[in-house]
């Protein structure tokens, strides 16, 4: 593998949970509706995919039980903010602690236990293409699932009524509701589905990324996810820039660690080499 196509699959790989996770916020604030419990739903996706995939053997069904796990929590913020408009701020952070601390509760169980690993789908033929099959064609199916939710959400949102529908009552619910558009239905979808989209998100760290429960194992990325949406001006294709952008960025500064790593290494064994050389 060259050096140019680690690095991509690096990006990639880093850019798959932010991707996911920042289009279902995009979705949901689109109709109006700010939920700052990304982060807390994107790690109880990680520790219910690990648990389902360890107690089934499938990580599919690990993955499935994270999107149902997040569409819980988010049905749980949904039914505080919209029925009995609560603050959505104070909601969504409390929604995040509460998210971090049953994660940690329930996954003190799966520490140092090895998990299911989601493999990789050979496409016949196009995996076999120099530097471009390794990159697009030997995935796994959130990568697949990811591009396809990026066209679908475009699509969605600028080329359908519905989308039309979750953007009226984004701008301005109260016109939307004058003409006859159910807000209250709406802002539930769009927050069930941005849940569903960070729960994936999650599933991706404990599946692919990493396959072993760590506490604490989305590290911020859900609200990285959050400063996307804002950064990339709510449009679904400026996210993938985004996300690409922070991957490079989170790749560089890992390399760069290294670098210094190395460079701390060499310099203290040149020391000591010199320090030995003087003393005979």
């Amino acid at each position: 593998m060259g050096l140019i196509e680690a690095i991509l699959l690096t990006i990639f790989t880093a850019a798959k949970p932010l991707l996911i996770a920042a289009l279902g916020e995009l979705v949901t604030e689109r109709s109006g509706v700010l939920n700052l419990g990304v982060e807390g739903m994107m790690i109880m996706g990680a520790v219910s995919s690990f648990a389902f995939a360890i107690y089934t053997g499938n990580p599919y069904i690990g993955a499935l039980g994270a999107i149902i796990v997040g569409v819980l929590f988010s049905m749980l913020f949904a039914f505080l903010t919209i029925n009995l408009v609560t603050n959505q701020v104070a909601t969504g952070l409390a929604l995040t602690i509460l998210g971090l601390g049953l994660s940690g509760l329930w996954g003190e169980a799966f520490v140092g236990i090895p998990g299911v690993k989601l493999q990789p789908i050979i496409v016949p033929f196009l995996s076999d293409i120099t530097f471009f099959g390794k990159l697009f064609f030997q995935q796994d199916i959130i990568f697949y699932f990811s591009i396809a939710l990026l066209i679908g959400v475009s699509w969605f949102l600028f080329k359908t009524r519905a989308g039309l529908v979750v953007r009226a009552v984004g701008d301005s619910h109260s016109s939307a509701h004058a003409l006859g558009v159910s807000v209250v239905k709406t802002r539930y979808l769009a927050v069930m589905f941005g849940g569903a989209c960070s729960g994936l998100a999650g599933a991706h760290l404990s599946l692919v990324y990493t396959t072993q429960w760590i506490e604490n194992v989305t590290a911020g990325r859900g609200w990285v996810a959050l400063a996307l949406v804002v950064f990339t001006s709510w449009r679904p294709n400026r996210v993938l820039i985004g996300v690409c952008l922070f991957g490079a960025v989170a790749h560089s500064s890992a390399w760069l660690q290294n670098s210094h790593a190395t460079a701390f290494s060499l310099a203290l064994y040149c020391n000591h080499r010199r320090s030995s050389d003087n003393f005979t």
